[in-house]
């Protein structure tokens, strides 16, 4: 099994839970005052890089959005093309 996290930045996590929920959606889903008080990349950064346990919410609410992406797209069908 590959680890999606392998790769990502902490910045390009925050940047795509920022986007997907805004700043106001990722505050109620994570209660830290980086997110809910004047909340900006560079200040989420910096915190999250100094404390273990909120950086871990983080990581996990990325990939349940991952998850919750993936179970809302339509599902994928590889048939064979049709017969000329």
């Amino acid at each position: 099994m590959t680890d999606p996290l392998h790769g990502l930045t902490l910045e390009a996590i925050l940047i795509a839970l920022s986007e997907h929920y805004g700043w106001d959606g990722l505050g109620q889903r994570i209660n830290i005052r980086c997110f809910t008080s004047e909340p900006s990349v560079a200040s989420s950064l910096k915190f999250l890089r100094k404390t273990p346990w909120a950086r871990e919410k983080v990581e996990s609410l990325y990939l349940f959005m991952l998850r919750e992406l993936k179970r809302n797209s339509p599902p994928v069908h590889n048939f064979p093309p049709p017969r000329a």
